[in-house]
């Protein structure tokens, strides 16, 4: 006899009802990083996949917490920072205090971005400098030949 199809119309079936998971493979590839990363992202407890035998099986919490891991560290947050930020998160206080700590540790990001491009900035200015000099003294080298 062979296997029943799932009806779509009957949304009471397991098969419906089941909540998304994804396996390390399908992590890795949806965000273009290792498994290896993942699996340290796991070491650190920022994601706390279930086991099925050996095979891990990520949640959508985890997915959605790999989503911010990997936001934070695209906009210059440490690990440990975003670690913070989601640990912060309050379902009672619809995430209150997260977005509030959140925004201060955007703006203590958008204080250091600014500060290193000023320091870029003045690199650039002293290395303008420098090549200056150093092209003049070139010349002048290579007019005494």
């Amino acid at each position: 006899m062979p296997a029943a199809t799932p009806n779509p119309d009957n949304l009471a079936t397991d098969e419906f009802m089941k909540p998304n998971t994804y396996t390390i493979s399908d992590l890795a590839r949806e965000y273009d990083i290792t498994p290896r990363t993942i699996r340290f992202y796991e070491d650190q407890g920022l994601l706390t996949p279930t086991r099925e035998g050996r095979q891990r099986v990520f949640s959508e919490g985890d997915n959605v917490r790999l989503r911010l891991i990997l936001r934070g560290k695209r906009l210059g947050f440490s690990l440990a920072e975003a670690k913070e930020i989601i640990e912060l998160y309050d379902l009672e206080s619809g995430g209150e205090r997260q977005l509030i700590y959140f925004l201060k540790k955007i703006e203590q990001q958008r204080l250091n971005l600014k500060r290193q491009q000023e320091d870029i900035k003045d690199i650039l200015h002293e290395l303008k400098s420098v090549e200056k000099r150093v092209r003049a003294a070139l010349k002048e080298i290579e007019s005494k030949s």
